[in-house]
């Protein structure tokens, strides 16, 4: 496996929007929520700290957004929710970034709501055949086990 992205390197690779293109994390498995994306802007420097929006389309063509806040914390990212979802936090690490930085791999430990998982994000502009082959080709090298990749459901990957 390799070793995980330091805070400096996050604060240069994070902030932008990223698209889910693989995943294994329920949340995104049941049809409800298409074309789900993570928008990172950069709160604070020193530790790091980052606003999230994720957003989604329902199958009725809704958007819909839970905005939050991660805090880095020497190994992982701690995000706490806004608005009603202020009572909830999880944990989340990245284990792998492609050499060019379009590809990045998110993993999610398990909470009292949802089980642990993993999520493969890329930048715009990438289909979903070619981040399925990038991925392919090696991920342990973006911190997968095979078991994980072999769990994975790729998702749609719609031109913005």
């Amino acid at each position: 496996m390799p070793s995980a992205p330091d805070e400096a390197s996050l604060t240069r690779l994070l902030p932008g929007t990223w698209r889910i293109g693989a995943t294994n994390f329920p949340f995104w498995l049941n049809g409800d929520r298409l074309s789900p994306t993570f928008t990172y802007e950069l709160a604070k420097t020193g530790p790091l700290s980052l606003r999230d929006t994720v957003e989604w389309t329902t199958p009725d063509g809704r958007e819909r957004r839970l905005v939050g806040v991660d805090r880095w914390r020497g190994d992982d990212f701690r995000r706490r929710g806004k608005g009603v979802l202020a009572l909830t936090s999880s944990r989340w690490s990245v284990t792998g970034v492609s050499e060019d930085s379009t590809i990045v791999v998110i993993r999610y430990s398990k909470t009292l709501f949802s089980p642990a998982g993993v999520d493969v994000v890329t930048r715009e502009g990438a289909d979903a055949h070619t981040l399925r082959t990038r991925v392919a080709e090696s991920p342990e090298g973006l911190g997968l086990t095979h078991e994980e990749f072999a769990s994975l459901t790729w998702l749609e990957l719609k031109p913005e």
